[in-house]
C-alpha cells in the first residue's frame, strides 16, 4: 500500500522522471503559494501524486469535498458546446467562462472518431443539463438534482412517437446505421453528417425545445425533407435522420414526438459521462478472472465525504507500468473509495491540474479525446481560489 498524505507531494521516479513535468509542478506549486499544497482546509480540494518505485507506478489524484457547493462536476465537449476531438487543455479552455474556474480535468468515454462525424462518444454524456449522446447500456457516472454522485448502467429509451401513434427507437448524434433512426441537435455542428437516407428538418410545434434534456417529450413539426445528409443544424431546429419508407409517413406539415427517457430516469441530471467498467460498488472491488493486461487507467471514485478523479501512467517502464483492473480496483479502495467507475485508458489517460498536464502520457504526448469530467469552481463564491 502506497504513503498517503494530504498536502501536495512531488516524488521524483527514477529513470522515468522528466524535467517538463518537473517545471509543470513548479508552476503548481507557484501558484498555490508558499505552503505549496492544494490542501488548506477553505479550499475543499487537494492535488497528490504517488509513486511506487518497486513496481514502478505513478498515480495522479485530484480530491473534491462533496460538502463544499462552489465546487462542482461538469462534463465537457470536444470542441466547447459541439462534438469533436481536443487534449484536454483545449476542451477546458473552450468551456463557456460563466461556468466557473477550472481546477482540474480527467478524459472522459471511450469514442468513435470517423471521418463523418469525429468524437462520438460511445454513450451517454449530458453538459449543462443538455443530452449530447445516448446511452448505449454500459456503465455511466452522473450527478443527480441534489448534487448527488451515481454509476450504473444506463438504457436509452429515446424514440419517435409518430402521428399515428406508432414508435421508432432512435440514436442520438451519431452515424446512423442502415435501418436505423437517429437525431441530431445542434451538438452536432452545423450540418448533419453526409449518410444515405431522408432527413427531416423539424420545428417546434409546442413551448419546450431545445436544448435537448432527458426525460423530455417534445412536439414537432416537419418542416422539410432534405436527402443525403449534410442537412443544415440550426440552433432552433432538430433533424431526424429515418428510413424512405419512415419518411413517406411524415410528409411536410405532420407533427410527431421526440422522447428522450432513460432508464434510470436521469430527469433532471445536468451532469453525465459514459465509461465502465464499474470498478468498485459498495466499497467492493469486481473481481476479474483470466488474463489481465496493465495499461495507463482513468476512474472517477467517491465515498460518502469525497469525489476523486484518478489517473495511472502506464506503458513507461522507468516510470510507470499501468495497472490491470483488479489492481486498479483495490487501490481505489484502500484510497477509500465506496463507488467507483472505469473511464477511457490506454493513450487516452490524462489527468490536467490548474493549466498544467501533470499525468505523462504513454504515447510521449496527450491524445485528443471527445469528452472529459472538468471539477469547477463556481463564480460568485467567496472561497474562489486565488492562485
Amino acid at each position: 500500500m502506497l504513503s498517503r498524505s494530504p498536502a501536495l507531494r512531488i516524488r521524483l521516479v527514477g529513470a522515468g522522471f522528466r524535467w517538463g513535468w518537473l517545471a509543470g509542478c513548479l508552476l503548481l506549486l507557484a501558484g498555490l503559494g508558499a505552503e505549496g499544497s492544494t490542501n488548506r482546509v477553505d479550499r475543499g480540494f487537494a492535488y497528490t501524486h504517488e509513486v511506487d518505485s518497486k513496481v514502478p507506478w505513478s498515480i495522479h489524484i485530484f480530491r473534491l469535498d462533496r460538502g463544499r457547493s462552489d465546487l462542482v462536476l461538469t462534463s465537457a465537449l470536444g470542441h466547447g458546446n459541439r462534438l469533436g476531438m481536443n487534449v484536454l487543455e483545449e476542451q477546458v479552455r473552450l468551456l463557456s467562462p460563466a461556468l466557473g474556474k477550472p481546477l482540474a480535468a480527467i478524459n472522459g468515454d471511450f469514442y468513435i472518431d470517423e471521418p463523418a462525424l469525429s468524437g462520438d462518444p460511445r454513450d451517454l454524456q449530458i453538459h449543462e443539463g443538455e443530452l449530447i449522446s445516448a446511452p448505449q447500456g454500459n456503465a455511466c457516472f452522473w450527478i443527480d438534482a441534489l448534487g448527488n454522485p451515481h454509476s450504473t448502467n444506463v438504457v436509452s429509451r429515446l424514440r419517435v412517437r409518430w402521428s399515428d401513434g406508432r414508435e421508432t427507437p432512435m440514436g442520438l448524434n451519431q452515424l446512423r446505421e442502415p435501418e436505423a433512426t437517429v437525431l441530431y441537435t445542434p451538438a452536432v455542428g452545423s450540418n448533419t453528417p453526409v449518410q444515405p437516407g431522408t432527413e427531416l428538418i423539424l420545428e417546434s410545434a409546442g413551448s419546450s425545445w431545445v436544448p435537448l434534456r432527458p426525460g423530455q417529450t417534445l412536439r414537432a413539426r416537419v418542416r422539410a425533407h432534405h436527402s443525403q445528409g449534410a442537412t443544415p443544424v440550426e440552433a432552433s431546429t432538430l433533424v431526424l435522420a429515418v428510413t424512405p419508407q419512415l419518411a413517406a409517413q411524415a410528409p411536410v406539415g405532420s407533427e410527431l414526438q421526440i422522447l428522450t427517457e432513460t432508464s434510470p430516469d436521469l430527469t433532471g441530471v445536468t451532469t453525465a459521462i459514459g465509461g465502465g467498467p464499474t470498478l468498485v460498488r459498495d466499497g467492493k472491488a469486481r473481481e476479474w478472472s483470466g488474463f489481465l493486461l496493465r495499461n495507463p487507467r482513468s476512474a472517477v471514485g467517491w465515498n460518502k465525504d469525497h469525489i476523486f478523479l484518478v489517473e495511472v501512467d502506464g506503458r513507461q517502464a522507468g516510470l510507470s507500468v499501468g495497472m490491470t483492473f483488479p489492481e486498479f480496483a483495490n487501490y481505489l479502495v484502500q484510497m477509500g473509495c465506496d463507488q467507483a467507475m472505469n473511464l477511457d485508458g490506454g493513450g487516452s489517460a490524462a489527468l490536467w491540474v490548474f493549466g498544467q498536464l501533470m499525468s505523462n502520457p504513454s504515447e510521449g504526448q496527450e491524445r485528443p479525446g471527445a469528452n472529459s469530467l472538468v471539477v469547477l469552481q463556481r463564480k460568485g463564491s467567496a472561497e474562489q481560489a486565488s492562485h
